[in-house]
């Protein structure tokens, strides 16, 4: 397992746990504004970028879909052709674990993709911050020849020093009047090696961790991190040998104003996750 390179970070690899030095709930709940130039010029690009993709979606298919990109007159190739990055609207399992988790994945390229952000949203989630919860995840996904050792890494990495550090309760709760927030939100994936029996999928992902509240030192922050895991066909479904994480790709940051920790709080309360495909 790696080291996170940032403060805060369990050593796990699998969830991003951020630790501010500051609280901007204490002070103004919103940044300030940018010129009106500068917001002119992003309204600009979007509108760009709208007519961009327009034109691109509509675009003639050809005979070009057998290898997912487009190929110009002089046959190099170009951009990839929707069909080889949108999703394909298959469903991506049939059945759920008494946790919740995803089982069933199909046998195939776009099945081990789907299990990979599934698992990746998982153990980025709060539920790996309680013993028993924990236990029952690695249980669930992991591959049988490396599940003992992946639970005695998890359980080192979300020691009761590292709990106490990140403001929570020693069964990994938010203190009473605040809401604990742990969330890993795939935006896409990529299989680098497929067989039938063995895959290696990267997994790019937004996370949200931190405590909304009033009173809390640690707020809910967002990063941006790139998951590894190595995947074996086991027992009928796709299961996690290793997994290992990085930092990136990182986008700029946008203008929206920072939300305020009562907003936060009910957001997480109300949307609840999702079941994530290729």
């Amino acid at each position: 397992m790696s080291l996170g390179d940032e403060p805060g970070y369990p050593d796990t690899g699998h969830t991003r746990t951020r630790l501010p030095e500051s609280d901007p709930y204490g002070g103004a709940s919103r940044r300030g504004g940018r010129s009106s130039s500068r917001s002119l010029v992003t309204v600009v690009g979007v509108v760009v970028l709208l007519i961009a993709a327009i034109a691109f979606a509509n675009r003639g298919g050809g005979d070009n879909s057998s290898n997912g990109t487009d190929t110009g007159n002089n046959g190099t190739a170009n951009q990839p052709v929707t069909s080889s990055t949108a999703a394909s609207g298959t469903k991506p399992v049939e059945t759920k674990s008494d946790e919740g988790i995803p089982t069933g994945f199909a046998h195939s390229s776009q099945g081990v993709q789907s299990a990979a952000a599934n698992y990746a949203t998982v153990l980025g989630s709060d539920s790996m911050f309680n013993t028993a919860k924990r236990h029952a995840i690695v249980q669930t996904i992991a591959d049988p020849a490396t599940m003992n050792s992946q639970q005695s890494g998890f359980d080192s990495d979300y020691s009761a020093d590292f709990l106490k550090k990140a403001g929570l309760t020693a069964d990994g709760t938010a203190p009473s009047g605040s809401t604990f927030v742990s969330r890993t939100l795939p935006v896409g994936t990529k299989a680098t090696s497929y067989s039938d029996s063995a895959a290696t999928v990267e997994v790019w992902c937004n996370g949200l961790f931190g405590i909304a509240g009033t009173s809390s030192t640690s707020p809910v922050t967002s990063n941006w991190f790139t998951v590894t895991m190595k995947l074996n066909w086991s027992g009928g479904d796709w299961k996690v040998l290793e997994s290992s994480q990085k930092t990136g790709p990182t986008p700029v940051t946008g203008d929206n104003p920072v939300s305020g920790s009562d907003e936060i709080s009910k957001a997480v309360q109300e949307f609840g996750g999702f079941t994530y495909a290729r």
